[in-house]
């Protein structure tokens, strides 16, 4: 990971968008799930898309992480949470409501100290190499 500060604030640097961002609890998450997609599982940076807008009954979120498949359908949505945050039902539900819209394959769900990937049945399950997809 790449860091710097910039007066009183740290900022780490996104490899994926290209830019330095501050570094919340959240963003050191994000930054160390996408790090270990590419990294470890070899998925492939240009099918990652980041914080992107969706509309869920007439209110603006944004989801955390999508990854796309080789044909450029959603495969994985990734709901990321501070490490102090539990993975609790509301956690799991709320990556279900994003899902809603996204329909990917796969949720997970990850505080940086422990993550869950389902299927859209909710079965957990372990989380593929970029080959399978």
């Amino acid at each position: 990971m790449r860091l710097k500060k910039r007066g009183e604030q740290t900022l780490i640097f996104d490899f994926i968008r290209k830019k330095w961002l501050v570094l919340s609890p959240e963003e050191w998450v994000r930054q160390h799930v996408l790090n270990y997609l590419v990294t470890e599982k070899n998925y492939t940076a240009s099918n990652i898309s980041i914080e992107k807008e969706l509309v869920l009954n007439g209110v603006k979120k944004r989801y955390d992480v999508v990854v796309y498949s080789r044909d450029l359908k959603p495969y994985l949505i990734i709901e990321c949470k501070a490490p102090y945050i539990e993975l609790d039902q509301l956690v799991i539900e709320q990556a279900q409501r994003y899902n809603l819209i996204v329909k990917a394959q796969l949720l997970m769900i990850t505080n940086g100290v422990s993550d869950l990937v389902f299927n859209i049945s909710n079965q957990v399950v372990d989380l593929p190499n970029q080959v399978f997809i």
